[in-house]
């Protein structure tokens, strides 16, 4: 019987818990996610909406150290994790973020695992400069190779203007870009997280790789029209347990379209429970090793190096 860590695995999406859990702060404490807890994520909070802190699963718990986080990933398979310093905006306040994680400690991660942590940078279009800045100093001083936002939070499209100067600096520092698509599991405008809302950015950037995270969910044919039409387009199917992914993109993804498009990713939602369940989805050896792996190598560009 294979174990968990027969198949080398790419986390692509993650966040400062999973190394750091201490600071991580506690985002529940703002009303987007409080909502999220009575809704979408309503299976990891009791009855009365607040947020279950067991260690029985390893659902948004993460690690105290990157140390810890480097032994589970050993155990259950993982060459490399890919950890997100998350900015996302608060739609209802305007005013702050509810998730705004420093890049220096994930910087630190990247130094102490030799490269096995990578370090995603993220941006903020409402302070354009600033961000575009900060990402280059995380690129060049903490080794960073890859951005990660969240739009949706902003309450705006993917192929917004705010976004373009992002799309040139990641081409100039030839490192790859995703960003969320499909509804929020926060009660944010979802309509701005369509998948075809890439479309114009992967025709006017064509050397710009760009990940839909996420799987675009209620859009998963829009998700998997993007991934099959665009070269330099790819998808993951973190934010979601693989046992409740949906039908049509499990199709996609083991069909010859999109086998060499999908990666994968947990979100924090657990390194063991993520890859077990993923695993046991009915769908062929060659896509499980291309989606827990290769994929993800291709877009980061770790192949080359």
């Amino acid at each position: 019987m294979s174990k968990l860590s027969d198949y080398p695995t790419i986390d692509i999406m993650n966040h400062l818990r999973e190394i750091r859990r201490d600071l991580a702060g506690d985002p529940f404490v703002y009303r987007e996610f409080q909502i999220m807890l009575r809704t979408t994520f309503k299976s990891l909070a009791d009855e009365s909406g607040v947020r279950r802190t067991s260690r029985k699963s390893d659902a948004l718990t993460g690690h105290d150290s990157t140390a810890d986080c480097l032994a589970s990933m050993d155990e259950y398979g993982y060459t490399h994790v890919s950890v997100c310093a998350t900015k996302m905006w608060s739609y209802y306040y305007h005013r702050e973020f509810i998730l705004d994680s420093p890049a220096e400690p994930i910087g630190e991660a990247v130094k102490e695992s030799a490269g096995r942590i990578m370090g995603a940078a993220s941006y903020d279009p409402f302070r354009i400069t600033e961000s575009l800045r900060a990402i280059e100093y995380a690129v060049e001083n903490y080794g960073f190779n890859y951005v990660w936002f969240h739009p949706l939070s902003y309450g705006l499209s993917p192929d917004d203007r705010r976004f373009y100067p992002l799309y040139a600096k990641c081409i100039e520092l030839n490192i790859p870009v995703g960003f969320q698509v499909g509804h929020s599991a926060e009660v944010l405008p979802s309509d701005c997280g369509r998948p075809m809302l890439a479309d114009n950015v992967a025709i006017e950037f064509p050397d710009l790789r760009i990940n839909l995270s996420h799987t675009g969910w209620p859009w998963v044919d829009e998700w998997c029209s993007m991934l099959w039409r665009h070269p330099n387009v790819y998808g993951d199917i973190s934010g979601y347990f693989p046992s409740g992914l949906d039908d049509r993109l499990i199709k996609f993804m083991n069909s010859s379209r999109g086998r060499d498009k999908v990666m994968f990713g947990t979100n924090g939602l657990g390194l063991k429970r993520c890859k077990e369940e993923f695993l046991r989805l009915d769908i062929g050896e060659s896509t499980k090793r291309k989606v827990l792996y290769d994929n993800a190598c291709r877009f980061l560009g770790i192949e080359d190096k």
